[in-house]
């Protein structure tokens, strides 16, 4: 996995961040942007008179497919690391991902997409938590 390798790569310290946390992390925010762009498109491709009940959700995963992919990028920087900055961003990613995450789950009787899009945002809201829990 080049985001384990990466990190494990990294020639400076991290300032006592659980390397492993982070990865994960990282993964789960690239998984949720893609499960979130996916499920936006899913949602577009349904039956024209399903639209109307999916527009929030459509909005839903975009915001939260560009709120996690911009974490990921966040968090594969680390010179100049500032606590604060990472736990903001940590903080929001995790609060978007629960909102489509309540979001998708609204529809995934009907639609599968939504279903694993829900899955994904929860997975990528705990490691966004799991992450913070080890900043200290």
């Amino acid at each position: 996995m080049p985001v384990a390798e990466m990190t494990r790569t990294y020639p400076a310290d991290l300032g006592g961040i659980d390397r492993d946390a982070l990865v994960r992390c990282i993964e789960a925010c690239l998984a949720c942007a893609q499960a979130c762009t996916a499920c936006a498109d899913a949602c577009l491709s349904e039956a024209d008179d399903q639209l109307p009940m999916l527009r929030k959700c459509i909005r839903s995963n975009a915001d939260c497919a560009d709120v996690c992919e911009t974490t990921a990028r966040i968090l594969s920087r680390h010179t100049g690391y500032d606590a604060n900055l990472t736990q903001a961003v940590l903080e929001a990613c995790a609060t978007v991902c629960r909102s489509c995450g309540d979001e998708c789950e609204q529809h995934a009787g009907r639609h599968e997409h939504c279903r694993v899009c829900a899955e994904a945002c929860r997975d990528c809201e705990q490691a966004c938590r799991e992450l913070i829990g080890s900043l200290g």
